[in-house]
């Protein structure tokens, strides 16, 4: 079997259209973060560009990692030493490129988390809110036979292979479902507005606790990690597809 590749800038070029990156006001840099060898044919997809992940991809030779949280955040060090040296130091002795996607990836309505992610659950929905229109607001499919609160925590344990924290009544009966994965917390007052009985992220802070309760509109923490695998997943094997290249999805384990 001949194995194909493409360019670097070819691929950066693609998944900048597909993302539509210039509409998103980000926390971090989208795109080619680091530099590496000119042609791609292996590329390792992961939710972050932990030490981990890097040598996992060493040592399956890719040519390129493709994660949703990269590097160079706002207000971050800017200094090149301890962890952010030894990782970067590790991309680039070895050439291999680092593409990051953060918003961009979270949003797009078929390769993004939150929609991957409603693959996932089985909900049907098409309503957005919150910044960046980045939250999505449906309803269970026909297939998922699921009718209350509880029922839908049983069903993200299943899907997603760990327990989420539920705040509210698991005998509460399902309305509208509002969902948006990773650190989205702060979604639940335009989630609320929207009209959501129900609202999914992936992470829990203290005045969610109580905002939740004071409102009756349960909330389901099912883990930053967990809610964020499958965009990236999705994308890697999109261009792999679209470019006959080879990828392959590492999923370094955290239970945050």
């Amino acid at each position: 079997m001949t194995l194909r590749t493409v360019t670097r800038d070819e691929l950066a070029n693609y998944l900048a259209q597909t993302l539509n990156i210039a509409q998103y006001r980000d926390y971090c840099p989208n795109g080619l973060q680091v530099e590496g060898r000119a042609e791609i044919g292996l590329v390792v997809s992961g939710v972050t560009a932990s030490q981990a992940l890097i040598e996992a991809a060493l040592d399956l030779k890719a040519d390129a990692i493709l994660v949703h949280h990269g590097y160079f955040w706002r207000g971050e060090d800017a200094r090149v030493i301890g962890t952010k040296h030894k990782r970067l130091k590790a991309l680039l002795a070895n050439d291999v490129n680092l593409f990051a996607y953060h918003l961009p990836l979270d949003g797009h309505p078929e390769l993004g988390n939150n929609a991957q992610l409603a693959r996932q659950l089985s909900l049907a929905g098409s309503d957005r809110f919150g910044e960046e229109k980045l939250g999505w607001l449906g309803v269970p499919e026909a297939d998922a036979n699921i009718a209350t609160v509880g029922d839908l925590a049983l069903l993200i344990e299943r899907r997603l292979g760990r327990a989420p924290l539920l705040i509210g009544e698991p005998g509460q009966a399902l309305g509208k479902i509002a969902w948006c994965t990773g650190a989205a917390q702060g979604f639940l007052g335009d989630a609320i507005a929207a009209g959501a009985s129900v609202y999914i992220s992936g992470e829990i802070s203290e005045p969610t606790v109580h905002l939740a309760r004071e409102t009756g509109v349960a909330y389901i923490a099912a883990g930053h990690h967990a809610t964020e695998r499958y965009g990236v997943q999705a994308l890697g094997a999109h261009v792999a597809d679209r470019f006959g290249i080879r990828h392959q999805f590492v999923d370094v384990d955290n239970p945050v």
